[in-house]
């Protein structure tokens, strides 16, 4: 493949297209499309992902960028590195994912109590979460 294709993200369920040549770092949206595969089941905890050289040879990518994904994974709760023996999705996930279920819960309550509407809850997360 050329450098300006879309290579696939062969993990879990979802085949993600990885966008080269688009707005978003390919290390961003490698990172990006495991965590949404991990916080909605597709790959479940205990779930071993493929090894960075492996999953970096499949999408066309340097080693460093699917490393520097699962480092923020890491970082963030949501995979384990287990040294030789890999890196799979953590325990963890399930329970940064239950957090942030009932944060959205409770700041629904409150955008609904305050009159607010879906659009204008929406914009404010994506403001807050821009900062």
């Amino acid at each position: 493949m050329g450098p300006d294709r879309d290579r696939r993200l062969p993990a879990g369920a979802d085949h993600a297209v990885i966008e080269l040549s688009g707005p978003t770092a390919p290390y961003e949206q490698v990172r990006s499309r495991l965590a949404e595969q991990i916080a909605d089941g597709r790959l479940a905890v205990g779930t071993k992902l493929p090894s960075v050289r492996k999953l970096a040879e499949d999408l066309g990518l340097a080693p460093n960028t699917v490393a520097r994904a699962y480092r923020e994974l890491e970082e963030a709760g949501l995979v384990q590195t287990r040294g030789r023996n890999g890196t799979v999705v953590s325990a963890n996930g399930d329970r940064i994912q239950e957090q942030l279920r009932e944060a959205a819960q409770t700041y629904s309550q409150l955008a609904r109590g305050l009159g607010v509407s879906t659009d204008e809850a929406v914009a404010a997360v994506r403001v807050a979460l821009a900062d």
